[in-house]
């Protein structure tokens, strides 16, 4: 291993991330200018990523490191309450390990602006058939925006890198593209450093309206909650 590898977690995701809809990951090293919130979530409109390259992987420079995320080994789900028929609310969870992305670290073991992870919306699974084709087709129009994804632009709560061993709490700061829509949002994220593997989870929420989808009401199910949690659970390790 070499002696100037990043010490430090930018683990996002699906986002890794939305149903999944995440979908996650993120950076450390920019400070995003936004409001403190209590719980993460939809934090305001995107603060711009300029410099990344849209619809492509984050590619490390020459003076960069990266951990790249081992998706059999990570998942992205949705968590959302739904009231059904013949039943009293329940959870409906739907999962994926169509998930893929890089973290990206300067020399001091900074993580990077443009780091990210993708999910990919048409692979979520729940107990029910039924709802999740009712997803693919109608809620997330899956045909039309088959990913979601979560672009790093800063984090909040991390003074200094991680220690191997360590389990460190902190927030991630970045846009989350789904169905066609963009806003800035906030992660919880706990992350642990092993060697040259990074692991951690992720939530966060936001409301249906806030990604322009539609209630999926249908069948036996009358009314779902407009709040969706997302949650990312990710394995990265070091690419050099």
């Amino acid at each position: 291993m070499m002696s100037n590898r990043p010490r430090a977690l930018g683990t996002v995701l699906l986002a890794a991330i939305a149903a999944v809809w995440i979908a996650g990951l993120a950076g450390l090293a920019v400070r995003a200018t936004v409001a403190q919130e209590s719980t993460p979530g939809v934090v305001g409109n995107p603060t711009g990523t300029s410099g990344c390259v849209p619809d492509a992987q984050a590619t490390p420079a020459a003076d960069q490191t990266a951990f790249t995320i081992v998706s059999e080994e990570s998942a992205a789900r949705y968590r959302a309450q739904e009231e059904l028929a013949s039943q009293r609310a329940t959870e409906a969870v739907g999962e994926t390990t169509a998930i893929i992305g890089t973290i990206l670290f300067d020399a001091a073991g900074n993580p990077q602006p443009c780091s990210r992870f993708d999910v990919d919306l048409r692979t979520l699974q729940s107990d029910e058939a039924r709802r999740d084709n009712y997803l693919y087709s109608n809620t997330l129009e899956t045909e039309t925006y088959p990913l979601a994804t979560f672009v790093l632009t800063g984090v909040k709560g991390l003074d200094g890198p991680l220690a191997d061993g360590e389990e460190t709490t902190f927030t991630l700061v970045g846009e989350l593209t789904m169905h066609g829509v963009t806003n800035l949002v906030t992660w919880d994220v706990t992350a642990t450093l092993d060697g040259d593997t990074l692991t951690g989870s992720a939530v966060t929420s936001f409301n249906m309206a806030d990604y322009s989808i539609e209630e999926p009401v249908v069948g036996p199910v009358l009314s779902v909650n407009e709040n969706i949690q997302l949650e990312v659970d990710m394995t990265a390790t070091w690419a050099g």
